[in-house]
């Protein structure tokens, strides 16, 4: 088996390259999918957001609005350290469940954790190989602008995470992802052929 941290930044295309490992066959634990469940309605991580930042963060539903969430958390370092803080564990512990339901099921399985904080939280060290999605700040900016935010807003939420290009320092493997779709999915192709071989000699 094969365990395989993927990484970014926000738009630069990581959950669409993971879509593309999952379409050759592997295994993908995407950590923005655990970050959502985790936090569910009266959940452990749900109730301490909740007590943390007050219940104007709720939608009619009693789910978080995440929109209000993160305009909250983009524009204080503290208070996004806090969300992480409260988040992170209960991430990890859903992420432990599911590599090893996994490892029971394929024994010589590829996974790849779509972890977006991969770096930051020094998670790197825990997986075997690191895979880092690059896109210019530029492309960055359309791709969040496209989501509804404005120039401001979009350029916090790229500015609150680390510089892609320092993350590349941690990177087996880089995937640019500034041109298109076919461009990636060549680079995709061509690394997952690699993990194959990496994982067959193991």
């Amino acid at each position: 088996m094969l365990i395989v941290g993927l990484t970014g930044s926000i738009a630069s295309g990581k959950s669409t390259v993971s879509r593309m490992f999952q379409d050759l066959g592997a295994y993908v634990i995407d950590w923005d999918v655990l970050a959502r469940e985790v936090v569910n309605p009266h959940m452990k991580a749900w109730e301490e957001t909740i007590e943390q930042f007050g219940p104007q963060i709720l939608n009619e539903d009693e789910t978080l609005d995440r929109q209000k969430l993160g305009g909250i958390v983009f524009n204080d370092a503290e208070k996004l350290e806090t969300l992480n803080q409260i988040v992170h564990p209960a991430i990890c512990e859903e992420d432990r469940r599911r590599e090893k339901e996994i490892r029971e099921r394929d024994p010589e399985a590829i996974i790849i954790k779509d972890v977006p904080l991969l770096i930051e939280v020094g998670h790197q060290g825990t997986v075997d190989k690191v895979i880092v999605v690059y896109a210019s700040e530029d492309n960055q900016l359309a791709r969040v602008m496209e989501r509804g935010f404005d120039l401001e807003e979009s350029g916090k939420r790229i500015h609150a995470q680390m510089p892609l290009d320092k993350k590349i320092a941690y990177a087996d493997f880089v995937i640019r992802n500034d041109g298109s779709l076919e461009e990636t999915q060549r680079q995709v192709k061509r690394i997952y052929d690699e993990l194959k071989r990496l994982a067959a000699s193991r």
